[in-house]
């Protein structure tokens, strides 16, 4: 069985993210330390809490987080899980986790309604990405957020949507697998994505 922890930054209810995965088949472990998590075949990084405690949380024991991503262990990261990677955000003061280079950036508010709670479809532009494996273009993802990922290496980017600017929907670099929406809300689109993630981490195992 593949088994994946989802790190808790302690910010609130990941309980439909858990569900899912193991609705999917995956052994899901809850965790605050990387430490405690030294033999999975994945890593999640959820999409609820806000930038500078969710980065203040991973800082702790970022060392560990950071071996995982030097042993190509698959990331899927969510939403908040995914800006966390960049560079910076204009949503908080600390440095991002760097990982991707890039800036996160505030939805426009003269625009949009912030923050963009609700269904987009998705336009795939990387049509061999593995988190899109069986997924039609055009499918529908539900969002909770109000900014929106900007990486300087727009090749990365595997989906796109639109709220008043174009968003990067999703990302794929390495073992690092991001989305901007939530796969976990999202129907069964979403659960397709989860269920593609579980294989990405059981073939890489």
């Amino acid at each position: 069985m593949v088994k994946i922890s989802i790190f808790d930054y302690g910010a609130g209810n990941i309980f439909s993210l858990q569900s899912s995965l193991q609705r999917n088949g995956a052994q899901v472990s809850i965790i605050n330390d990387f430490e405690e998590s030294s033999e999975v075949d994945g890593i999640v990084l959820p999409g609820v809490g806000n930038f500078d405690p969710a980065i203040i949380s991973i800082n702790k024991c970022k060392t560990g987080f950071s071996r995982f991503i030097e042993k190509n262990i698959p990331v899927l990261g969510i939403c908040l899980g995914m800006e966390m990677l960049f560079e910076k955000s204009e949503e908080g003061q600390l440095a991002g986790l760097d990982i991707i280079e890039g800036e996160v950036l505030s939805l426009p508010k003269n625009l949009v309604k912030i923050p963009h709670i609700g269904w987009n479809s998705l336009e795939i532009t990387d049509k061999k990405s593995k988190l899109f494996e069986g997924i039609p273009n055009k499918s529908w993802v539900y969002f909770v957020h109000s900014y929106y990922t900007k990486p300087k290496n727009s090749d990365i980017i595997t989906s796109k949507s639109n709220y008043g600017v174009h968003i990067p929907a999703s990302i794929e670099i390495d073992s690092i697998y991001c989305t901007q929406f939530h796969p976990e809300k999202s129907s069964t689109t979403g659960e397709k994505m989860i269920k593609n993630f579980i294989n990405i981490c059981k073939r890489s195992k």
